[in-house]
């Protein structure tokens, strides 16, 4: 009797203990098996996200250079229609993409003017003069100021479009046109003058002797780290850094630029010493690309986020493209990335023609000829670019089965806040595909019908598609408010907001 008691008791021991050895085996496959795919996601980090990082770095400079290409040639188009009035009849002064573009070429010849009366090398050396400690201060002061600048710096100048386009036969209920101009000068004079101390300063931190002040300013972006991988991140807010560090990134490019083309002139354009700042700035830009994926890679993983989540953003942004491509689009596709990633060209593209027309010396016909050259192969340039980029995108819009949302009509505006849209416009542009059509040919404005089809926004943004709202619907029977879901789409995120992208 002892001795079956004894084997009963023993397989009962050993049934319960292959049991909980199966439910631990299964309990920990799947534990484990989630850990192996976040490396695998961790892996797959840098791959789709410098897919992202190149193509809207691609969208940045197809914009940029816009102001440099296209621009003048509609501005002078437009000055020739206006000059040319009376011998037309029965036609409108000017439409309303035009009269945009004149609202920018002006600001930049003023700004232009303007920038000529700061001396460049005095500034160089004030900086210079500082200690490290206080340059360090420095230059995060001017990065904080810098998103500032960016995110209200757009807000003013789709002040001073909508302001200049408006229908006449609407009530006046701003302070003016004259205004809204100054306003938009002194902006983007005050944002150009800032991006000059940013370049000025990382000049003199490239021509330390020690260098630094250069490894102290790369180690700002290791900071960058701790302030944004410990902090919950939705889908939303990781698209909005991410539009972030594609400006930020593009940002930088163009300051190195700046800082190569000071310093060669310093040299006589001896081409040893270009040698010499190559790999102080190949290690400013590896330091950028490590701090970029080492922070989206720890970002997805403490909040549960797929790699493929890249995928959808460049498709938001290449739908953007694709959108403002149409004959019917509401915004100039500049304005586009102006709005999505804050990156605004007009300070950049003004601090570097400043830098290029100080810096390069023409003088002979010859010198003329080469100038002439140089321009038309930026305008082939910009305009393969802008044919690559197309193509492109479309690409990515069937692949995310997004081509349905091209051919939606926008929302009209509801009757009770139909007086809170009325401050929108209808600014169409031409593709830049096309060189000729793009600036010969301007689209009607039709300002009787405009209230009707402009997009639904919540807040004071211009041009661009509805934002993410709580709309409030009155029910027929018991009269009491519901209150619809906040719509999650990544469309709806056009603007630049630091919410994404914190300041710490």
């Amino acid at each position: 009797y002892t001795a079956a008691s004894t084997s009963d008791l023993s397989l009962v021991r050993f049934i319960r203990a292959e049991l909980t050895r199966g439910y631990f085996l299964e309990h920990n496959e799947a534990k484990y098996t989630e850990r192996r795919e976040r490396v695998y996601t961790c892996l797959r980090i840098p791959k789709e996200l410098e897919k992202l990082m190149i193509f809207g770095f691609f969208l940045c400079l197809d914009a940029f250079l816009y102001v440099f290409t296209l621009l003048p040639l509609r501005v002078l188009l437009a000055l020739i229609r206006l000059l040319t009035l009376p011998c037309c009849s029965g036609t409108r002064i000017l439409q309303p993409a035009q009269v945009c573009d004149v609202l920018k070429g002006f600001i930049l010849v003023l700004c232009y003017s303007m920038m000529h009366y700061v001396d460049y090398s005095m500034m160089y050396h004030m900086i210079r003069g500082q200690s490290v400690i206080k340059l360090y201060i420095i230059y995060n002061m001017l990065e904080v100021a810098d998103r500032l600048f960016s995110s209200f710096g757009q807000d003013i100048l789709d002040a001073l479009y909508w302001t200049a386009t408006e229908p006449k036969e609407r009530k006046r209920a701003h302070i003016g046109v004259i205004p809204h101009f100054l306003m938009a000068v002194l902006y983007v004079f005050l944002h150009a003058i800032l991006i000059m101390v940013q370049a000025t300063t990382l000049n003199v931190a490239f021509n330390s002797h020690n260098k630094s002040l250069l490894t102290i300013m790369m180690s700002n972006n290791f900071v960058e780290i701790k302030g944004s991988v410990f902090k919950k991140f939705e889908k939303n807010n990781l698209f909005q850094m991410s539009n972030s560090d594609i400006k930020e990134r593009f940002t930088n490019y163009v300051l190195l630029l700046i800082v190569c083309l000071r310093n060669m002139e310093q040299f006589s354009w001896n081409p040893d010493h270009f040698w010499v700042l190559f790999p102080d700035v190949c290690m400013v830009i590896a330091s950028e690309v490590a701090v970029d994926v080492v922070k989206h890679a720890f970002i997805t993983k403490f909040n549960d986020i797929t790699a493929d989540v890249y995928s959808e953003y460049r498709a938001s942004l290449a739908f953007d493209l694709v959108s403002s491509r149409q004959k019917n689009a509401y915004t100039d596709y500049s304005d586009t990335v102006s709005r999505r990633m804050g990156f605004i060209p007009l300070p950049l593209a003004l601090l570097l023609i400043r830098v290029v027309t100080s810096s390069v010396k023409i003088q002979g016909s010859l010198s003329l000829v080469c100038v002439l050259l140089f321009y038309l192969g930026m305008i082939t340039l910009k305009v393969l670019n802008s044919i690559v980029l197309l193509g492109k995108s479309c690409l990515y819009v069937k692949e995310a089965n997004m081509e349905e949302k091209l051919f939606q009509k926008p929302p009209s505006a509801a009757p009770s806040r139909t007086s809170s849209r009325t401050n929108r416009v209808k600014y169409n542009s031409s593709p830049p595909e096309d060189i000729a059509t793009s600036v010969t040919s301007q689209p009607i404005h039709n300002g009787d019908h405009s209230t009707s089809v402009l997009p639904n926004s919540e807040s004071d943004q211009f041009l661009t598609t509805p934002d993410e709202t709580e709309e409030k619907d009155l029910s027929q029977d018991g009269m009491e408010l519901t209150h619809r879901a906040p719509k999650k789409d990544l469309l709806e995120i056009d603007r630049f907001t630091i919410c994404g992208n914190r300041i710490d």
